[in-house]
């Protein structure tokens, strides 16, 4: 597992940031009902109103500050030095795990003013170890919270000589000091630090970062464990000629908060954001026990009620080890967010993603709608653009099956890579599932096992030597997982690194109306779907040439053809289907869409595996029908 390391650290002395004069007790002194003997006796939730409140009023000056239930009010406190760790940018190789840039960060338009950063749910029983200070034994309940600004360009870059140099905010929380404060950086600076910065620089790299610190106000009550972070609110506010503050309430009813002056005017640049948990300082890895689900909201203030936007995209160094799960909910509303999950399983993160699996059943993206396409020869499934393009290679199922196909090859262009995964020949009884070829030469991938693409993307498989995952290095990916059946196939899922996002293809509803689909040219077909015009001039469409196409590694004789006839479970043989159709039903296939495209896949397929797919498809995915008659003959052209 890759994990950052801090390697030179080079301190200068650090020059604090000036506080004003004493402050006595500030704001609305207000009793919310519950006591303090309530909240002591393990009633948490009784202050919920009084985090919201407290973390909403504003903070009368620069300095720290604390306050305590169930008085609304700020209490200035003596200020501290903050940590003199770096927790430093995303650096080398992103891994799977959250952290290191791998994450569910929120865009908006214009500037954010504000971000909290909650917990929905925790795992019961939740552990988690790190290293203290960078280094040594793993200590219980050691890890920060992190909301990170995305790096934008500020003034203070203008005294480096790298045209690349970007500005970097953190709003930290530090389990190990129990405090929280903000940290500033100029990336790649690269030449000497200004006065009262801190000089970072990466193992291995000549790049000079420069980092400092505001200073730190002390959490009272306790250093909260990983068990508590569902009660925890966490918030970095930014404020256009004012003070920026980070503020940390917890359901025992302390909250601490700093304010100091913005060093970098983030709230002239802020267009992003990572909230996140993830190890205390210095590339440091939170380690969660086994089982663990992290159910975690980001929410956004811009002065609107717009949903943001969903990027995979983190800015810390710091990781932890659990997995991001697709898809994230993304809200509107007077709190716009988006609610992620990570958890102990393996999962394949998108902000968006759609699939084509069974015999062919496509699920387009963001799950708006599904249909059948049983056409066969090489097409594009889904393009945002050059740098991602991802096409399938569907075979017809003839002589049994003459009007259904599967998927024989996924292949994916992806960043500046060539990857595809293809098949085994039909003679290779005993070797692998299925060939990998990167840049056109064929790759020998072990179970459990990643190979690195040089522009920063990589691909894996799983232990199981089933499931390919290809990643880009800005989030796209391609899971392609080979199934045994009788014929053997391959599902593939394409997940977006953004979304919204302008995607073309086969897996692509034209624009948010999920009965309607494009063609390449732009004609829209809209559902139920005519069956000539479907495979005609809707399917024909995102048909790739034989000597363009991605799949050429592949290396076997591609027919081109379209089917003669509708594959839905209706035009089974009665009983094939009633047993095909009890499967799915046993497995928890409900819907009616799902449950027939299930009831073909099982049948077809000759295989109850195929079912699962179907469990993890919302519902109320919209169906789209195809309509005959249908062509008249289906010749293959090859």
């Amino acid at each position: 597992m890759h994990r950052p390391r801090v390697l030179v650290v080079k301190t200068k002395k650090f020059l604090g940031i000036k506080i004003a004069g004493v402050l006595g007790v500030v704001g609305l002194l207000t009793t919310l009902g519950s006591t303090a003997g309530a909240i002591a006796s393990g009633q948490p939730g009784k202050t919920s109103e009084w985090q919201h409140a407290i973390a909403k009023l504003r903070l009368p000056s620069k300095g720290c500050f604390t306050a305590t239930y169930p008085n609304v009010a700020w209490k200035k406190t003596p200020c501290r030095p903050a940590p003199k760790h770096p927790y430093p940018p995303v650096n080398g190789h992103r891994p799977q795990v959250v952290g290191n840039g791998t994450d569910y960060s929120a865009e908006v338009t214009g500037h954010l003013t504000s971000v909290t950063g909650t917990f929905d749910s925790v795992s019961p029983g939740l552990t988690e170890t790190g290293q203290r200070n960078g280094s040594g034994p793993q200590v219980a309940n050691t890890y920060s919270l992190q909301i990170n600004a995305k790096p934008f360009t500020g003034s203070l870059c203008s005294g480096s000589p790298n045209p690349g140099c970007r500005d970097w905010q953190q709003f930290v929380y530090s389990s190990t000091y129990d405090e929280v404060f903000i940290q500033y950086w100029l990336l790649r600076f690269n030449t000497t630090c200004p006065g009262g910065w801190n000089t970072f620089m990466f193992p291995m790299s000549t790049d000079i970062y420069c980092y400092r610190n505001s200073t730190s106000a002390a959490l009272t009550g306790g250093i909260p464990p990983v068990s508590s972070l569902g009660g925890i609110t966490f918030t970095g506010n930014a404020n256009s000629g004012g003070n920026d503050s980070v503020v940390m309430t917890t359901a025992t009813g302390h909250a601490t908060a700093t304010a100091a002056d913005s060093v970098l005017h983030l709230a002239s640049g802020w267009t992003g954001v990572e909230f996140t948990v993830v190890g205390d300082c210095c590339g440091t890895q939170a380690n969660f026990g086994g089982g663990t689900t992290l159910k975690v909201r980001t929410t956004v203030h811009n002065g609107t009620t717009n949903a943001p936007t969903c990027v995979i995209e983190g800015f810390t160094g710091e990781t932890n080890n659990l997995n991001l799960v697709s898809t994230p909910a993304i809200g509107t509303g007077v709190a716009p967010a988006i609610v992620s999950e990570q958890t102990s399983s393996a999962g394949t993160p998108s902000c968006a993603s759609g699939d084509a699996h069974g015999d062919t059943h496509v699920d387009t993206e963001h799950d708006l709608s599904t249909y059948d396409f049983q056409g066969y020869g090489d097409f594009v499934d889904a393009t945002t653009g050059p740098n991602f393009i991802v096409e399938a290679r569907q075979v017809s199922g003839a002589p049994s099956w003459p009007n259904a196909a599967v998927n024989s090859g996924i292949a994916t262009h992806i960043g500046k890579s060539n990857v595809a995964v293809c098949l085994a020949p039909p003679n290779s009884a005993g070797g692998p599932l299925a060939r990998l070829f990167i840049n056109h030469k064929i790759v020998s991938l072990p179970p459990g096992a990643r190979k690195n693409l040089a522009d920063g993307g990589d691909v894996s498989l799983d232990r199981s030597g089933s499931v390919y995952l290809i990643r880009g290095a800005t989030g796209n990916s391609v899971r392609a997982q080979v199934n045994v059946a009788s014929p053997d196939y391959i599902d593939v899922s394409v997940g977006l690194a953004r979304w919204p996002e302008t995607v073309h293809g086969l897996l692509a509803n034209a624009g948010s109306d999920p009965t309607a689909l494009a063609t390449r040219g732009g004609t829209v077909i809209r559902a139920p779907f005519a069956f000539n015009t479907f495979y005609g001039k809707y399917g024909d469409s995102w048909r790739v040439p034989i000597k363009g196409s991605l799949l050429s590694d592949c290396g076997e004789k591609v027919l081109s053809g379209n089917p003669a006839n509708l594959m839905y479970a209706g035009n089974l043989d009665p009983k094939l289907a009633e047993a095909a159709k009890a499967t799915c039903e046993r497995a928890g296939v409900k819907a009616p869409a799902l449950l027939d495209a299930c009831t073909v896949d099982v049948a077809v397929l000759g295989t109850k595996a195929a079912a699962q797919v179907y469990l993890n498809l919302p519902p109320t995915i919209v169906w789209n029908m195809i309509t005959l008659p249908p062509f008249n003959s289906a010749v293959p052209k090859t």
